[in-house]
């Protein structure tokens, strides 16, 4: 059958069109904006948050909720950078509003970067430089013969606010757990403490546990950053339990924004636990540790520094991993579509 007119068309000129670049990392989407969005105004990463989420939310709702995207969709936006030697900025969406760091986002855009020409690689060990709400990230490409096998970065300093803590959860009782930041605050909990096994076979059980968890601690005990209060939020509950396959130490699952599932390992996640690692002396400055996600993939952990946030002991994260290439849209919306702007349902 004849296709040319189908790949001939071009959409009106008064409707809505916005490109992307898609990606995942270890099973964990990556919507990377390529066109159709304003230049943001401001001189910092959080000021041009402010302003996205301020003035075009809708565009986040247009790409993360149905009928383009769906309750589980991630995505970001490319910035000029705004930091001296910084490569480029990047601003994390989700289904309920934007992320102050992410690391499976950090590995998926800087492949992309890479394979596209974004950022030239001149040497093997040329250090790529991100902007994030969090702060700067540096990244590396790994290359095997010269073709890009991975990416490691080293994270935003990552500590400890709190161990063996007690949060009384509704439905679940007394629920301990560790609060830890590695980009984002994440409440840590035994899965097998509260009846539950990091399997996809719980998922939907993970999923409302980790809200009400999240809920909880929020409404008890919110985190602080000690140096930026737009950081001091609790993003997500992550369970954590044996891993099923050797090679791994431990397996994660992330429930995180509302009632988002990661399906990787969760970079910012495994940032804080190595900091939890090292405070309970489970890890010496020259051990690494390997993350599993609920679906078996896997990241790698090592701390490469120590320093203080405020006054919290804090280390320095190098997570590595790695992100493909999926697709390329341009999506469209008709404004004749009533529901086009984007909706919700789990």
């Amino acid at each position: 059958m004849p296709v040319a007119a189908l790949v001939n068309w071009s959409p009106p000129a008064d409707w809505l069109r916005v490109t992307t670049l898609d990606a995942h990392t270890a099973g964990e989407p990556l919507r990377i904006v390529t066109g159709g969005f304003p230049a943001l105004e401001g001189d910092t990463i959080l000021a041009k948050r402010r302003t996205l989420g301020e003035r075009f939310d809708h565009l986040r709702r247009f790409l993360m909720w149905e009928p383009r995207g769906h309750a589980d969709m991630y995505g970001c936006v490319i910035t000029p950078p705004v930091t001296p030697g910084a490569d480029f900025g990047v601003l994390f969406l989700h289904n309920a509003g934007y992320s102050t760091m992410c690391g499976h986002g950090i590995i998926a855009v800087v492949t992309v970067a890479v394979q596209t020409g974004l950022v030239r690689l001149l040497r093997p060990d040329q250090p790529i430089r991100i902007d994030t709400p969090a702060g700067t990230v540096t990244a590396y490409a790994v290359l095997d013969e010269g073709r890009l096998a991975g990416v490691r970065f080293h994270n935003v300093p990552s500590y400890v606010a709190g161990l063996d803590l007690v949060v009384a959860v509704a439905g679940l009782g007394d629920v301990r757990y560790d609060l830890a930041f590695g980009g984002a605050f994440y409440a840590f909990v035994d899965a097998a403490s509260v009846g539950l096994r990091c399997s996809t076979d719980n998922y939907q059980r993970l999923i409302s546990a980790g809200r009400a968890i999240k809920q909880a601690v929020a409404a008890t005990a919110p985190p602080e950053h000690p140096e930026d209060p737009e950081l001091g939020f609790l993003y997500g509950t992550v369970f954590t339990g044996p891993p099923h396959a050797e090679g791994a130490d431990v397996r994660n699952v992330c429930v995180f924004a509302d009632g988002e599932v990661d399906r990787s390992p969760t970079g910012t996640s495994v940032s804080a636990q190595l900091a939890l690692a090292r405070a309970r002396g489970q890890l010496s400055s020259e051990g690494a540790l390997v993350f599993e996600s609920i679906l078996g993939t896997r990241f790698s952990g090592r701390i490469v520094g120590e320093t203080h946030v405020g006054p919290h002991p804090a280390v320095v994260p190098e997570i590595g991993g790695s992100a493909f290439v999926t697709g390329r849209h341009e999506f469209l919306l008709d404004p004749a579509d009533a529901i086009g702007h984007g909706f919700l349902l789990r």
